[in-house]
Parts: structure tokens; sequence; C-alpha cells
């Protein structure tokens, strides 16, 4: 299974939302597409799950025209619209068979969809007493009911209290181990959580589209934080000295150094640090966090 998203633009009026975007998924994928509010990534996920038609470009699952395809795609809205008045079994039972599932097999599938995402013994509580948590789990269970080679999300947890994104990302790790994902969120914690690739939208364009550690790698400060005892305090006079160390920053037991090649001088650093017998406590790379490089890349640029 590819997604392949191709020169996608979307204009509504004179307002460009997104422009000439492109990326691939392939299957297995958990891909974040991550950006400032207003950036395009709702629009660009409905146009990805064919809601919205494009202005221009195309997008493709398993090299088919994507409206072509709609049973392979499961979507989950930032919030999930239901009739309150439902229970959550008749909501999942009328979401079926609009997809065209047999009322016999949904007998069968409901109850266990319902247990995958933390439902089970909830199948006749009306919609209107859930939770926020709940409606969002439920929402996912309307996505995976007719087994989706694809599932999209926009902002899943964006609106949810600590406690229910807590539950909703859980589910999403177990989700991810069978189904593709691609999920839209400007909460950078939880992308860094549980996305192996990032894709960074600002202002409709993709200016990122890379891995957490070929990001964190190239955004690397060639700084290595160290701690030590007090009783290896003679091993910073020595480390001033080696010829590969730039600069070091002390402040007590911590040490920042800073080297050439944080790839090559990191090793040569600890293999110093033991030859000197150095009590460490901590020996880490520096580097930006997720944070940090975004506010870099959609607000400096």
């Amino acid at each position: 299974m590819k997604l392949e998203i191709n020169n996608v633009t979307k204009k509504f009026k004179e307002k460009t939302a997104v422009n000439n975007f492109s990326m691939e998924v392939q299957s297995g994928e958990c891909v974040g597409l991550i950006g400032p509010n207003g950036a395009g990534k709702s629009t660009l996920i409905k146009v990805i799950a064919d809601i919205i038609d494009p202005t221009m470009g195309e997008v493709l699952l398993h090299g088919k025209k994507i409206s072509k395809m709609k049973k392979e795609i499961g979507y989950l809205p930032q919030y999930p619209n239901f009739f309150q008045w439902m229970t959550a079994k008749e909501t999942l039972t009328f979401m079926g068979q609009l997809s065209g599932i047999k009322k016999e097999e949904l007998l069968s599938c409901i109850p266990e969809i319902l247990s995958k995402v933390g439902l089970s013994g909830e199948e006749n509580t009306k919609v209107r007493n859930f939770s926020g948590g709940m409606k969002q789990r439920l929402g996912i269970a309307q996505a995976l009911l007719h087994k989706p080679a694809l599932i999209v999300m926009d902002e899943p947890v964006s609106a949810l209290d600590p406690i229910g994104r807590r539950e909703v990302l859980n589910i999403i790790k177990e989700i991810k181990k069978d189904t593709t994902i691609l999920l839209s969120t400007h909460i950078l914690s939880d992308a860094e959580e549980i996305c192996e690739r990032f894709v960074i939208i600002k202002s409709g364009e993709k200016i990122e589209d890379t891995t957490m550690s070929e990001l964190l790698t190239r955004n690397s400060r060639n700084k290595i934080n160290v701690d030590i005892t007090s009783r290896s305090q003679k091993w910073i006079e020595h480390v001033k000295n080696l010829n590969f160390v730039k600069r070091v920053e002390v402040m007590g037991n911590k040490l920042k150094i800073e080297v050439e090649n944080i790839d090559s001088n990191k090793n040569m650093l600890l293999a110093n640090a033991l030859e000197h017998n150095v009590d460490l406590i901590r020996f880490e790379i520096d580097n930006d966090t997720l944070e940090e490089i975004f506010l870099k890349l959609v607000v400096e640029k």
C-alpha cells in the first residue's frame, strides 16, 4: 500500500490553503503532518480523505485515484459528530451500513472494535453521555470498522484533556502495529511519541520531510552534556586541552562540551573519560528538542 500526494494545490477563492504539496506514505508507516494552526493541515487531510477536491494535483492509493479507493480509507475528523441519541452500538451499525458492511458482519465485528478502542461494556450507552475522550475513541472505532489500509486522522487529541489524550495516544500506538496512519497535529510531544516520520507544513507548503533521528542529527549543536562526581574534577582541565574540544562550559560538576564533529568526537571523548577513570553520572548529546527545531523552521524561516 502506498499513498501518493502529487503536486496538490487547494484554493478557496483568493486564498491558497495548500500549495503544490507532494509526499508519499509507505505501507506500515505512522507519519505526522505537523504545522502551526492555519498551516493547511486540515485542508490537506480532507483532500487526502476525498472529502474535498484539490484545485490541482492528485492523490493516489495503490496507484488508483483516491475517489475510487474510499473503502480503503478510515477518516477521523478533529471533532467527530455523532447523533447524541444513538448508543455506541447503534452509531457503529449506522456508520457500518453507510460503508456497505452487511448487518450480520457488523454484529460480530462491533464488539471486537469497541474492545480494541477501550469501550467494552459501553455499547448500549448513549453518545450524549460520553466524555470527549470516549467520543474520540468511538470516532477511531468507526474509522477502523471497515478494516481500511490507511487511517487519516485530523488533530486526534488536540481537543482532549490530559487523561483523554493519553487514552487515545495509547490506542493509536496499538493501531499502528497493523495499519498505516497519517495524522495531523500541532502538539509536537504527541507527534514525537507516536510517529517515526514528520512532514512539516507552513503556509500550505512542505518545508521538511524527515525522520526524528535525521532531524535531530541535522540540528545537533556538536555539544555533549557530561555530569561527573566531585572526585573527577581534575579531568575538567584535561578535557579543555583535547585538540577536538572547542569549548567547555562548567557548572559545578556539570559540563557542556562543544566538539568539532559530534559523530566522531563523542566516542573519543567517552574513551578519554574511561581512560582517566572518570566517574560518569551522565553522558549525552545535547540536541535541540523537536519543539526547538519546529520553532526554528516555522517561525524563523
